[in-house]
């Protein structure tokens, strides 16, 4: 199984942003654990604060993996392009977030990204990522 980790703008901070909203691991420590904790799964990561870059992951991995776990930060909000990329692909994407969004500020509570999605995992900080790989096993 081959499933992609996807992440937008801002993540790359996680551990030092916010930490009693996002806690205080790297992803790239968290993501170790998953690779640990489902050895058979084939796992590849991508990060980018650029909008363009994320619709090309997503587009790549889109036809060929099992599935996409996305974390679009902000662009959740504002993305168009990213609902379509999704709808444009084959393979199911769910969507996560570390916080949950609807306890935050009401723009967040809009998604262009879940009426795409094969589902929506927010609000239980990392582990909404494990929590995403589960729904493809």
């Amino acid at each position: 199984m081959k499933i992609s980790i996807i992440n937008g703008p801002n993540l790359n901070l996680l551990g030092k942003r916010e930490p009693e909203v996002y806690g205080s691991l790297t992803f790239e420590e968290y993501f170790t654990t998953l690779q640990i904790k489902f050895p058979t799964i084939e796992f590849t990561y991508f990060q980018s604060n650029i909008e363009g870059e994320l619709i090309d992951k997503i587009q790549e991995f889109g036809f060929a993996y099992d599935g996409i776990i996305l974390n679009a930060g902000a662009y959740t909000h504002t993305s168009i392009g990213i609902g379509d990329a999704i709808k444009a692909i084959t393979t199911p994407v769910v969507e996560v977030h570390i916080s949950n969004t609807f306890s935050r500020e009401s723009f967040r509570h809009q998604s262009y990204i879940s009426g795409n999605a094969k589902g929506v995992i927010l609000g239980f900080g990392l582990k909404s990522y494990e929590l995403a790989i589960q729904s493809f096993l």
